[in-house]
């Protein structure tokens, strides 16, 4: 698989029949390797081993209701009191990260209402926070660290 920017990590990846499969630790199971399949088990990675996100506050593929619409964010986060933190989109590492990814994301925030929203294609990586009170957006430098994001102020 192609190499991403992100640091290296051990990803379990097996065969099955003439397919590729990757074990999700989040989900417990093996799932198609799919290039976009591929970011989220680096970035997932990433969060956990390099910036101290707890594994077991990751959801993958989590389903929501937009509208009359069941739609699938990639991962929530949530904190320590099981309230959506942030929301990340993963895009393939060939696909460029447009206006409307964000929008994409934006979307799946009308239901949740995240302070930070992330998109990642593995190469190149955004993060955003989000202040309701002010209805402003400010991006970040880089991903915060868990600690950072868990102790911040709430804002519904």
């Amino acid at each position: 698989m192609l190499e991403l920017n992100l640091p290296p990590c051990e990803i379990n990846i097996k065969k099955d029949g003439e397919n590729l499969i990757v074990f999700d630790r989040l989900r417990a199971k093996y799932v198609a390797l799919t290039p976009e399949e591929w970011v989220r088990q680096n970035f997932i990675n990433y969060l956990i081993g390099h910036k101290g996100y707890p594994p077991m506050l990751i959801a993958n593929e989590m389903q929501i209701k937009l509208g009359k619409r069941t739609k699938r964010c990639d991962s929530v986060v949530y904190d320590n009191q099981l309230h959506p933190l942030v929301i990340v989109e993963y895009k393939a590492p060939d696909v460029s990260i447009t206006q409307k990814v964000f929008e994409q994301i934006a979307r799946y925030n009308y239901v949740l209402r995240v302070p930070y929203l992330i998109v990642s294609n593995g190469m190149n990586h955004y993060c955003c926070q989000i202040d309701y009170h002010t209805q402003s957006i400010v991006y970040l430098q880089d991903i915060p660290p868990y600690g950072e994001l868990a102790n911040s102020p709430k804002q519904k």
